[in-house]
């Protein structure tokens, strides 16, 4: 979806009892895969795939995470990740999220930054480099 003249991929978010804590919410950490989906189903969204960066050598692993929790989930809550591209510089990226609750109200932000590695020897390189057309596609739908 375009969102004033950026992309944004939501997913639902299926909330497990496992999922939460002494508390009755959703664990803390559990966010953070709650962004890996956002972020799995941002790039599906645009036409590539993760596993297939993988196939031809790489891996974007992550370099840096921050969330903010605004509201919890409870099991039993209808939840949505949303994900767009915060900043593609050539060299890293930055997904930007948010995570709402069936009442469209933010439950948690956040930002993960990633890089672009070798598979064989974890090098950095560049990922405008080893995926031009993906770069350019992220380019065009970052924000601005």
């Amino acid at each position: 979806m375009l969102v004033e003249n950026y992309f944004v991929s939501t997913r639902e978010i299926q909330l497990y009892y496992a999922d939460t804590d002494m508390m009755g919410v959703i664990y803390h950490a559990n966010y953070l895969k709650f962004f890996e989906l956002g972020r799995t189903g941002f790039i599906e969204d645009l036409g590539y795939s993760y596993l297939a960066m993988e196939e031809s050598g790489y891996f974007a692993p992550v370099y840096d995470i921050q969330i903010t929790y605004k509201k919890p989930l409870r099991y039993g809550d209808k939840s949505f990740v949303k994900t767009w591209v915060e900043l593609n510089d050539g060299i890293k990226t930055i997904y930007g999220y948010t995570i709402v609750n069936g009442d469209d109200e933010v439950c948690a932000e956040g930002k993960s930054t990633h890089i672009i590695v070798k598979k064989d020897n974890f090098r950095p390189t560049s990922f405008k480099k080893a995926f031009p057309e993906w770069y350019l596609k992220y380019e065009e739908m970052k924000k601005k």
